[in-house]
């Protein structure tokens, strides 16, 4: 199999992922703060070790600002019902996740108000649009750092600076921009940062994190235990364990810090840059096919590794099938949980074959691809 569908999970995972993991498992890992015992203590320490690695690549101050979640889902359903309130403002973008999209519909029924401001057809937004968006109500932007449907990169320092000057919070979707590109937390003025560690950082599934920079009111999105304060009925406000209620997924949150180390220790910078030749070589490659429609920035380096595609008037999810059946190469078709984004596109009444490649994709896995391409559009064709 030809794995091209990291923008959904990525695969393979470093082998340290699945050793760290099965280590954890077979050898001490019990509930982190519910006990004084050794194994205890080393399921805290070693979670605390994939906060700092986290810390370190997003350049937070205080690793203890950091939430553990089971996906970027459920890291801006925090951020977005705990923080939002009645009367409230709210500016995003028209390429946005339906993680951020159905919160934000949800908040409308509690006198939430939402300005969706429009991107263009390669999914770009003029930062001045959402400065003109802004009025006296207005209390958070919320923004992709790349879009999930096309790659199209945000322009996250200059909102971030748009934000910081007027006064409102900062929240960032990195499901497709974590791992994948440079995403500075103090450089970009970021306020709030949500990410899955199954996509980009090379992790386990039903993994995730919050950053909640220090100082902003939010009220937890779920209460029950915490180890801490467990003789009062009121939920902690503490983080992050008034956050994390209930028993984490300690192996998968240990796994992913050892996956994160490893980006640490290579730098984010190199891989962006091995995954960007990747893409362009594969849009380079689809460009030089008559029947292939290609969505999206033409410049690689305003995108991350996201190939948008069509095939003349095939259905998408045709395509995607024949990719799987005839040639073993996994892609994903379809509307990406993205509807907005495919109107914004223009793709809203067919969708589209999403090609992405990843830090483990080599350069025959892309030639296999556009070959793949090209035979099942000069069929069509005939």
């Amino acid at each position: 199999m030809i794995y091209m569908d990291n923008g959904a999970t990525s695969y393979p995972k470093p082998p340290e992922v699945a050793e760290t993991l099965i280590d954890a498992m077979a050898n001490y890992c019990a509930n982190p703060g519910r006990s004084g015992h050794f194994m205890a203590a080393r399921t805290a320490h070693e979670i605390y070790k994939t906060r700092l690695a986290i810390a370190y690549l997003f350049h937070i101050d205080d690793a203890g600002q950091i939430i553990f979640t089971k996906n970027c889902t459920e890291g801006l359903n925090i951020a977005l019902q705990g923080i939002l309130k009645e009367g409230d403002h709210v500016i995003t973008s028209s390429m946005e996740h339906n993680s951020v999209v159905r919160p934000l519909h949800m908040l409308k029924a509690k006198g939430v108000d939402t300005h969706f401001v429009q991107c263009d057809a390669s999914g770009c937004i003029d930062p001045a649009k959402i400065k003109e968006a802004i009025n006296d109500k207005t209390r958070m932007i919320v923004i992709t750092a790349a879009s999930n449907v096309t790659g199209t990169k945000m322009p996250l320092a200059e909102i971030g600076r748009i934000a910081l000057r007027n006064g409102i919070l900062f929240l960032v979707d990195a499901a497709q921009g974590a791992g994948h590109m440079d995403l500075d937390v103090k450089k970009n003025h970021i306020d709030i940062l949500a990410a899955p560690g199954h996509k980009g950082l090379l992790g386990p599934q039903g993994t995730g994190f919050l950053y909640i920079r220090k100082g902003i009111e939010t009220t937890p999105l779920m209460m029950g235990g915490t180890g801490s304060y467990s003789d009062q009925a009121q939920q902690p406000a503490d983080f992050p364990e008034g956050y994390e209620a209930g028993t984490v997924n300690a192996p998968g949150i240990i796994a992913l810090g050892a996956a994160i180390r490893m980006i640490n220790k290579i730098g984010v910078d190199v891989i962006e840059e091995y995954e960007r030749r990747l893409t362009e070589k594969l849009q380079k490659g689809l460009e030089s096919i008559p029947q292939v429609v290609l969505y999206g920035p033409q410049d690689t380096h305003e995108k991350t590794a996201v190939i948008a595609m069509n095939i003349a008037d095939l259905d998408c999810e045709e395509v995607a099938g024949i990719l799987n059946d005839s040639y073993g190469i996994a892609v994903r078709a379809g509307f990406h949980c993205s509807g907005m984004a495919h109107k914004t596109i223009g793709t809203e009444n067919r969708g589209c074959v999403r090609i992405c490649p990843g830090f483990y994709t080599g350069e025959k896995d892309i030639e296999s691809v556009i070959a793949a391409v090209k035979r099942i559009a000069a069929e069509d064709a005939r």
